[in-house]
């Protein structure tokens, strides 16, 4: 039986390094599969009190894995040696609730105040759901490149409760199922509460604000199939969605779907 202390993690590990280098540039979605994936938001100090307040409000969205003290940019509980200001495919700078530049590299960014939270993202239990035998639509479409797709994301009309100078809608990721599997994938995804748990809508993409699937916010569309229903998840996009109307001074995210992948399993997650 395996333990803790003997999991592989190497696999998450090299991905890391990969980001580091450069070398790795694209959306995480089914790479190091098995390892959960984390989204980021970093801000500053005085903003961290009232953003930590945000996530205990709105856990669905936001289920903390991890946050560190100012200016360590170490994440020393889920990747130990790991560095957050390069260990990503790719960064978003915010100013004042603006959306300034994409990057691959933070260093020269990072200040002695800025504090960083490590939220579950979906893409983690991606892995149980193959399992399960239940595709994932954006691993098996690419874009008209032959570059991967990246899961389709939207706002919703549905607002996250405010903490402090925190405020927006919740974001959701989807995934198209027949009625019978998505029973089934809201089962699956169940277990991992840490990384956004099970959908929070099935079917009726209209009762959330969702106009036209074929236009996410972020991310890329895919095909829903006949006798398909889109399968809704609450989405670790949301708190740049409340960067970007609550509009603190500065901000650094993940390039949605540019993940930080962990040392932890999806299995050491599950309940």
């Amino acid at each position: 039986m395996e333990t803790r202390s003997t999991i592989d993690r190497r696999p998450a590990q090299e991905l890391r390094s990969r980001c580091r280098s450069g070398e790795f540039k694209q959306p995480t979605t089914g790479f190091a599969p098995g390892f959960a994936q984390a989204n980021l938001l970093v801000l500053p100090k005085e903003d961290a009190f009232d953003f930590l307040l945000f996530c205990q409000r709105n856990p669905k969205p936001c289920p903390l894995l991890e946050v560190t003290e100012p200016g360590d940019p170490e994440p020393k509980q889920i990747a130990p040696a790991a560095d957050l200001r390069t260990d990503l495919p790719l960064y978003r700078i915010y100013r004042n609730g603006e959306l300034v530049g994409e990057v691959q590299d933070v260093r020269e960014l990072w200040r002695p105040d800025l504090v960083a939270f490590l939220l579950g993202c979906s893409f983690t239990f991606e892995t149980a759901l193959l399992r399960a035998g239940l595709g994932v639509r954006q691993l098996e479409e690419t874009l008209p490149d032959g570059s991967a797709k990246n899961v389709p994301m939207y706002r919703t009309n549905i607002p996250c409760r405010t903490a402090g100078k925190f405020s927006g809608p919740l974001v959701v990721s989807m995934r198209p199922y027949t009625p019978a599997d998505a029973v089934k994938a809201a089962t699956v995804t169940a277990r991992y509460p840490s990384v956004h748990g099970a959908p929070i809508q099935i079917g009726d993409p209209s009762s959330i604000g969702i106009q036209h699937l074929d236009r996410p916010d972020w991310g890329n569309a895919v095909t829903i199939r006949p006798g398909e229903v889109p399968v809704f998840w609450a989405c670790g996009v949301t708190p740049q969605a409340a960067v970007i109307q609550s509009k603190p001074s500065f901000a650094i995210a993940h390039a949605p779907g540019h993940m930080f992948v962990t040392d932890v399993t999806d299995e050491e997650l599950a309940v």
